[in-house]
């Protein structure tokens, strides 16, 4: 192995010197002395500290010393070199020692400017000092063949890497420390001064290595599920890198940062995310088929992670996947649901809520915080006392659970930079009760327990019942309370008080879940850092902004004043406060007007006080947003009008935005390809606009062809998940017709099911010539109904029984399927998005804020039947109005067309599909009676109104799709014209125009290749997702710097500190005071917060 290394250095391998028959060389006692080998060479410029240098290739005339002691320590052979600094030297030396079977005992190591002098305490296997000539000169001479070359060290060839660049932070100056400071922190840099090589072989260990030590299984047998958590493990490797050294970056530089506060994040599965984010993608499908394996296999061994259940959630993930391309300084926070919302199965057409067991086998793509915990408290009382002669209010909880952090690292596409996600689970203050346990209290010496647990066991629990509110309110208290405390405590660690707080932090309310944080961080501010209401009320409503996502009053969340007295009662205090200021602000505007003020007071008056969640965010953002142009007109036309009156600038609009990575690059990779190949670069993944130039290609007849291909690969795919998870066998020769989506009144999953009936009562009472000229269907429906939503569950119920009787009837054949796909998730939207040609979007105008899945649809050339509605409205004035199909009332129609309902004459067709329906023609007749009721009484949602105008609209789809061409016309300029909806710009406009964030981006390391991207990201440089295996060059496949591990940026120099951060509700000092003070809980003395670096 020696040899190997020395003859990869491009030097002459040492000569063996001759030995005696015992082994031992002729003159070993001269040998024992100190034997020092120099090589003169000329100096070369030493690699800069600043991150962002390059380092010189290093040339063979360096001063190189090498000395081997043996006289000096009676215990050890000394090994002594000096030698230029260079990434990756430590790791040559040490691997030449490995080589040579010499242990090292301990290493010194000391770095002075550009050069290292460093100690290594050195012996045989055995324990005894190296005494043998033959080894001796063999250490000599290998270690000056390595310190010389300039292959093993620094170049960007270098075997052992590119570096990670050791800088001094301005506040850790070396002169400070003391020897022994110093060569600790000199050897924790160069230990790991390089990062993680990515090459088939290195990527191969690493995977092994994860299954022998992380997972404790046999690198001989391991099946597809071990190779995917040990995949997993490896990739996340790389991720801590990034995120650890991204952390650093924006530590030093200190920039604003923002905080996205969302109850849900829907983010899918991570490992082929974080592959191609990474351009390792094809590196790992290689060492992984050579190892056996297929990554196509394991990738779908792994569990979506159950942390969402719509759009919202979806677009925070989409949302941070952005933030981390845009380089911005942000970090997201929500809660760890231990089962999610449910696991949605369906039996005999109904559906049922099964627990979603994700985390039971683990999730490798965390990294458990148990250090970072803050207490969280409920109930109790509050009491008043004068303090420094001010009135200081002090909540005496009766409850205090736990919450710890799981992180979870967000990579950017072609960046360095890996942001976080901070979740939190709910934990006991006291895990056991050995009291009660003693005294034969079984179930009550775990009581405690299993109510910490089940704030974070299930995202939206049932609140038709005053428990099942409670629980909610205790869940968004708990996530925002963890989510504050830890965003004071790292700021005060950073700046040693809060002095500019506001202007350093934005927090953005993704809706009304989080909104109890306004009252929260009043509280943190007045009663723990013992600021007065003013300065605490101007950093509040400096630093909030607010995301409305409904239209819908209903929607808006309200809860009891009863409710919040018991449960938050300084919070309700708190309340009481910002609405008596409010509404005397009120007054003072617009006069004594008690009708506005029952209008817009934060507490609802009537027989059962409420509190206006989403007034209490108006009143304190200094931002609110809709989220579609024609959802933002709305808010301020109705559910917000007297606020807009009151705070016109306020209100702004940001359009939704879906990530083009996850949603068209690496979900859809023919299609994905074939863009590339036409436009002639990769760059629309991140600069979508781009796709505009396939317009020019939209009626090439070749190009259609290739098109036409590329979604019949996506259909045959869809196919075959239809087949496999409802038994279904469909023809890709039909017209594949998708509405998936949470299912709700007003999303009109109703108009839908009542236009299949109408299709197959009509097909079925055909001829056999009027059936030749029929569009094959298959009509495909998915989404999960609330529990608590009964009405939606019978629409499911209707579904699968109309499912059930159209696949069954001879006289229809393959005309027309209908398919409901259960537990629709982000990994079937995944292989669903692709494969579907019409896409339904269909609910009530003005009822939509906006929806995202209308632009991941048409970003994959799918098209949209929709009413104006939502993003419906900004999709078709991008991609034109001939290029969708759009029906039914529109927004400022809606509320006289309510109002005349009751008179008016149903279409004969819509009478008698209900007709049908009511009948028992697909059974369950009274179980189906309230959806009768629901479209034929008030019919609220219009289903009637609007029923004519679909049947018209669905007729045109008929005709287009029997024409080809004109159809893959509109199918190409659908995603020619999707440039406005990546998430990419809808975060640029949130950072420029509500947060007032810059990006930060960490430099390129020293010494990189041309072309590279990420750390660690290979030679595949930019073009990674541009080949058809999607992996591009990445790593040892391709490129110039092969498996070329990347430099890592600047460390501080000195020891990092632990500091002992305390939660801000322990702290005794003012918010001037140091963080660094420890507090303990009363259990057993267990900190609330351990010692951490301030970053964490």
């Amino acid at each position: 192995a020696a040899a190997a290394a020395a003859a990869a250095a491009g030097a002459e391998q040492p000569k063996e010197e001759s030995t005696n028959g015992n082994g031992k060389g002729d003159d070993d006692k001269e040998t024992a002395k100190a034997k020092t080998t120099k090589a003169k060479r000329a100096d070369s410029a030493a690699p800069s500290a600043e991150a962002g240098a390059s380092e010189p290739t290093p040339t063979p005339d360096d001063d190189v010393l090498v000395e081997v002691d043996n006289d000096t320590n009676e215990k050890y052979t000394v090994v002594s070199i000096r030698a230029r600094n260079r990434p990756g030297l430590l790791t040559a030396v040490t691997t030449c020692f490995r080589d040579l079977g010499v242990d090292v005992a301990k290493a010194v190591v000391d770095m002075e400017q550009d050069d290292v002098r460093d100690q290594f305490f050195v012996t045989t296997d055995g324990g005894s000092k190296l005494t043998d000539k033959t080894t001796l000169d063999s250490v000599s001479s290998l270690l000056e063949t390595v310190l010389k070359s300039p292959n093993l060290l620094g170049g960007p060839r270098s075997a052992f890497g590119m570096a990670r660049p050791y800088a001094v932070n301005a506040t850790n100056d070396r002169t400070s420390m003391s020897e022994d400071e110093r060569h600790r922190s000199d050897l924790l840099y160069t230990l790991m001064d390089t990062y993680i090589k990515n090459d088939v072989l290195s990527v191969q260990e690493s995977i092994v290595n994860h299954v022998e030590y992380t997972i404790a299984r046999s690198r001989y047998h391991f099946d597809d599920f071990e190779a995917y958590q040990a995949t997993a493990y490896s990739t996340r490797d790389r991720l801590i890198e990034s995120w650890n050294d991204t952390q650093q970056y924006f530590h030093d530089q200190d920039p604003k940062r923002v905080y996205y506060l969302s109850m849900e994040f829907l983010v899918g599965r991570s490992l082929l995310n974080a592959l191609y984010n990474l351009n390792l993608k094809g590196l790992y499908r290689e060492a992984l088929e050579q190892l056996g394996y297929n990554l196509e296999i394991i990738k779908e061994r792994e569990r979506d992670a159950a942390l969402g259940n719509g759009g919202l959630g979806r677009l925070a993930s989409c949302f941070l996947d952005s933030m981390a391309t845009e380089n911005l300084p942000a970090w997201g926070y929500g809660l760890r649901y231990q089962y999610g919302m449910f696991r949605q199965t369906i039996q005999d057409g109904f559906q049922r809520e099964n627990p979603d067991y994700w985390l039971t086998l683990g999730n490798p793509w965390e990294i458990e915080r148990p250090n970072v915990t803050y207490p969280v408290s409920f109930y109790g009382h509050v009491s008043a006392r004068e303090e420094d002669g001010r009135q200081i209010f002090v909540w005496n909880p009766a409850e205090q659970v736990d919450a710890v952090a799981y992180d979870n690292p967000i990579p950017g596409y072609r960046t360095a930079n890996t942001i976080n996600l901070r979740l939190w689970s709910a934990k006991p203050s006291r895990e056991f009760d050995l009291e009660s346990f003693n005294s034969g209290d079984y179930v009550a010496s775990i009581l405690e327990k299993q109510n910490a647990e089940s704030i974070s066991s299930v995202l939206y629990p049932d609140d038709r019942t005053y428990k099942g509110k409670e629980l909610r309110l205790k869940q968004q208290h708990f996530f925002v309370s963890a989510t504050l405390q830890d965003i004071l405590r790292r700021y005060t660690a950073q700046h040693g008080s809060l002095e500019n707080f506001s202007d350093k932090v934005a927090l953005q309310l993704n809706d009304t879940h989080p909104t109890i944080g306004i009252a929260e961080l009043m509280r943190l501010l007045m009663d723990v850092y013992k600021w007065g209401w003013t300065a605490s009320w101007e950093a509040t409503t400096k630093v909030f902004s607010f995301t409305n996502h409904t239209v819908l009053p209903e929607a808006l969340e309200q809860w009891p004043v009863e409710l919040l007295q018991e449960l938050l009662p300084r919070h309700m205090q708190i309340i009481y406060d910002i609405n008596w200021r409010f509404l005397q602000e009120l007054r003072a505007k617009f006069g004594n007007d008690q009708a506005r003020e029952y209008r817009m007071s934060i507490i609802q008056e009537g027989d059962e006080k409420m509190v206006r969640m989403a007034h209490l965010a108006l009143v304190a953002s200094h931002t609110v947003n809709g989220v579609a142009e024609i959802h933002s007109e709305l808010i301020k036309q109705t559910i917000f009008e007297d606020f807009y009156e009151m705070y016109p600038k306020k209100f702004q609009n940001k359009t939704n935005g879906v990530t083009p990575r996850r949603w068209l690059a690496f979900c859809n990779p023919p299609l994905r390809n074939l863009i590339n190949e036409t436009l002639g670069t990769d760059a629309w993944i991140s600069r979508l606009d781009l796709l505009e130039g396939l317009k020019s290609h939209a009626d090439d007849g070749e190009f259609q062809s290739r098109w036409v291909e590329v979604k019949q690969l996506a259909k045959a795919k869809l196919a075959a998940k239809i087949k496999e998870l409802c038994g279904v066998e469909v023809s890709t020769d039909a017209l594949f017709d998708v509405q998936v989506k949470r299912i709700h009144e007003y999303k009109r999953q109703v108009l839908n099911i009542l236009g299949i009936i109408h299709r197959y009562d009509q097909i079925r009472n055909m001829s056999e010539e009027e059936k030749a000229d029929v569009v094959p269907r298959v009509c495909i429906i998915g989404g999960k109904a609330a529990p608590g939503y009964e009405l939606a569950k019978r629409i499911i119920k209707l579904i699968s029984a109309v499912s059930q009787r159209v696949n069954n009837d001879p006289a229809v054949g393959d005309l027309l399927k209908v398919v409901f796909i259960p537990d629709y998730n982000v990994s079937l939207a995944e292989v669903i998005v692709p494969g579907s040609e019409l896409s339904q979007h269909i609910s009530t105008a003005g009822t939509e804020a906006s929806g995202t899945s209308n632009m991941k649809f048409a970003m994959n050339g799918c098209l949209i039947i929709g009413t104006m509605d939502g993003a419906n409205v900004e999709i078709a004035e991008e991609i034109g109005d001939d290029n969708i199909f759009i029906f039914g009332a529109l927004a400022h129609e809606v509320p006289k067309l309510r109002t005349e309902r009751a008179d008016l004459k149903v279409d004969d067709r819509f009478a008698h599909v209900v007709r049908l329906i009511s009948s028992g023609e697909f059974g369950y007749a009274d179980f189906f009676t309230p959806i009768v009721d629901a479209v034929q009484g008030s019919d609220y949602y219009l289903v009637a109104n609007d029923f004519p105008a679909y049947l018209r609209a669905q007729d045109a789809v008929d005709r287009t799709y029997k024409n080809s061409s004109i159809w893959t016309r509109m199918s190409i300029m659908s995603v020619a014209g999707c440039g406005k909806f990546s998430s990419d710009r809808t975060i640029r406009q949130y950072a420029t125009e509500i947060w007032g964030v810059e990006p930060c981006e960490r430099p390129r390391p020293p010494n990189a290749p041309e072309g590279y991207s990420v750390p660690g990201g290979g030679g595949g440089g930019p073009s990674s997702p541009n080949t058809s295996n999607g992996g591009g060059g990445g790593g040892g496949g391709g490129g110039d710097v092969g498996g070329a591990a990347s430099s890592r940026p600047p460390r501080s120099s000195k020891p990092a500190k632990r500091t002992s951060d305390s939660p801000p509700q322990k702290s005794k000092s003012s918010s001037s005071s140091s963080s660094s003070s420890s507090s303990s809980k009363k259990d057993g003395g267990k900190p609330t917060t351990s010692e951490y670096h301030d970053m964490m």
